[in-house]
């Protein structure tokens, strides 16, 4: 079983790290800070660059938080929240990915909520530093503060398209 953590943790762990960034750099097929920032505006969101710092920064962090498996349960939070996010950018292309859907963001968002749940394994910062098992409440905050940031997050950093006026993505959808 801990092997399987461990695989699990470093495969999603590094993927959301790299998801965040491309974000921020010209790496892994990036289009750096300017890119990401472009990226955000032209999903509907606010606050430009600040905005990409955020989301890539805290992909980049909670990703290879979970990878190492230190402060899981925080780290799941944090990739639960952008991964919703994401989601909900992806939202109205529907679940497959070949449709530029909500299915990538979703299962990795699935899998930190799960790594949460399970503790990240005796291979793992958490274990090295005593740190587990988790309390049950704390294992749970994933599953119920992540979608609630990233939800709370949408709300206030996404422009709602004025009367008449279709944002991009909303007239590519139809």
């Amino acid at each position: 079983m801990d092997t399987g953590l461990l695989v699990l943790r470093l495969v999603a762990g590094l993927l959301i790290a790299g998801h965040g960034t491309q974000k921020l750099t010209f790496r892994l097929g990036g289009n750096g800070l300017a890119g990401g920032t472009e990226e955000f505006r032209h999903d509907g969101f606010r606050g430009g660059r600040l905005t990409a710092l955020a989301a890539g920064g805290s992909q980049v962090g909670a990703g290879l938080f979970l990878a190492t498996g230190l402060l899981t349960p925080a780290a799941a939070v944090a990739a639960v929240g952008v991964m919703t996010v994401a989601s909900t950018v992806k939202w109205h292309n529907g679940l497959w990915v070949q449709n530029d859907g909500y299915e990538y963001p979703m299962v990795l968002a699935v899998i930190s909520a799960v790594l949460a749940l399970t503790g990240p394994g005796r291979w793992s910062a958490d274990h090295i530093l005593g740190l587990t098992p988790w309390p049950l409440w704390l294992s749970l905050a994933p599953i119920v503060i992540g979608p609630a940031s990233g939800l709370l997050t949408r709300a206030v950093l996404h422009r709602t398209p004025a009367s008449g006026r279709r944002t991009s993505h909303v007239q590519a959808a139809d």
